[in-house]
């Protein structure tokens, strides 16, 4: 009899989904017969048979995949549960040599186009490390109501990884920008669904390639950058949308004007100038490029559902994270935002890092209660505690998030 390899590897996955991952095999001398061992690693996976079963689906092509909260909980967030985000077609990764790979710097307001292939980038620029939050622009947009077009992610199409690379504006210093610069173009291999074209070129404002900490990585978390993440290079951007940060990238234009590559015409990664009634329709000429992310945060720990005993101490943990700001402080509730607690809150390791906090609650008697979590930036914006503003494409949904729990 056949074995699916799929569920037969989601089989293996799910006894352990809180182990130590990526999934190793146990006792493989005595696997079954017509079972080959499989190299699991998440640096190697190439297309949705890969992932384990602790990654929800929402499409196989693209591919667009996230984990469960609760394994977003280490600060520095594992490769193999960080969500996985595709816009088109994956290059073909086995065919990639990162010893040839280059990374191209023009465009109109360029002083002097440049190639780098990446030995030339280690040995010409300083290297530098830092935890950077890479969040998609629709993540949590399945809690719009009504109901926003688009892939209905979770809470969890955000991660916090270490990346290892050089910084952008001094790739950018070498090779000179002209005064007349406005936006970067990003470039990367991966084509559209079609197989004609990209599938995405997005970019930022000049004033942000030359001032942040934005990246030309080919590292995260220690490791050569997974094949899901973008390898073997990619431009990193924390605070920002997740989507400037172009995977498999093969380089960076500087554009005399804002860029127009796929996916920068409205209303992809936009929303509208004003306030607009839920469900209300907006013609594109009304919408504006959402450049920065916003105050957030995230419970880990506990899980939805869980249960304790009355008398116990209730332990709540997360992370929170503010776009291009920092956290000032996070709350929590336990009685519908009638009251909060200030959680102590860790500062970030270096710009557009999330920060971690916690909170130690003693719920008052036995029954149902939902923890909220509400974070407020240095510039004194906070979580709403329903819903943000509604917009036709569901971004930035930053609501508080809550988690179930019962008192026993």
């Amino acid at each position: 009899m056949a074995i699916d390899r799929r569920k037969f590897l989601k089989g293996a996955a799910a006894t352990s989904v809180t182990a130590m991952l990526p999934l190793n095999w146990a006792f493989a001398s005595n696997r079954p017969d017509g079972i080959e061992p499989m190299d699991v690693s998440a640096v190697k996976w190439k297309n949705v048979d890969d992932l384990p079963s602790h990654f929800k689906v929402l499409n196989s092509s693209p591919l667009n995949a996230f984990p469960p909260e609760h394994l977003l909980a280490p600060v520095k967030t594992p490769a193999d549960v960080a969500f996985i985000r595709w816009n088109g077609q994956m290059p073909e990764f086995d065919k990639i040599d990162p010893d040839t790979w280059e990374f191209t710097v023009d465009g109109e307001s360029i002083e002097t186009p440049k190639t780098y292939t990446i030995a030339e980038l280690k040995k010409k620029f300083k290297t530098h490390t830092q935890q950077l939050v890479l969040e998609c622009g629709g993540n949590s947009r399945e809690n719009f109501y009504p109901n926003a077009k688009g892939n209905q992610w979770s809470n969890t199409a955000v991660f916090c990884a270490e990346w290892t690379g050089v910084l952008i504006k001094d790739v950018l210093a070498d090779c000179g920008v002209k005064s007349d610069a406005v936006y970067t173009a990003h470039y990367g291999a991966d084509k559209h669904i079609s197989g004609k074209g990209a599938a995405i070129s997005r970019g930022v404002p000049i004033d942000a390639a030359m001032n942040e900490n934005g990246m030309i990585a080919w590292g995260m978390n220690g490791e050569d950058i997974p094949y899901m993440h973008g390898y073997p290079l990619r431009i990193v951007f924390g605070g920002r949308p997740g989507s400037v940060s172009q995977k498999c990238a093969t380089g960076m234009g500087v554009r005399d004007r804002v860029h127009d590559g796929k996916k920068m015409e409205a209303p992809a990664y936009q929303v509208p100038k004003f306030p607009v009634a839920p469900g209300e329709k907006v013609a594109n000429k009304d919408f504006k490029i959402i450049e920065e992310m916003i105050v957030k945060s995230l419970i880990t720990s506990p899980q939805t559902g869980s249960e304790m005993k009355l008398g116990k101490t209730l332990s709540v943990s997360g992370h929170a994270w503010a776009g291009m700001r920092d956290v000032a402080k996070v709350e929590v509730s336990y009685d519908y935002g009638t009251t909060w607690q200030t959680a102590s809150l860790t500062k970030p390791v270096n710009p557009t890092a999330w920060q971690q906090w916690k909170v130690d609650l003693k719920l008052p008697q036995a029954g149902y209660y939902e923890i909220w979590a509400r974070a407020t930036d240095t510039k004194g914006d906070s979580q709403p505690m329903v819903q943000p503003q509604w917009n036709p494409k569901g971004y930035l949904f930053n609501g508080c998030h809550r988690v179930a729990v019962r008192v026993v």
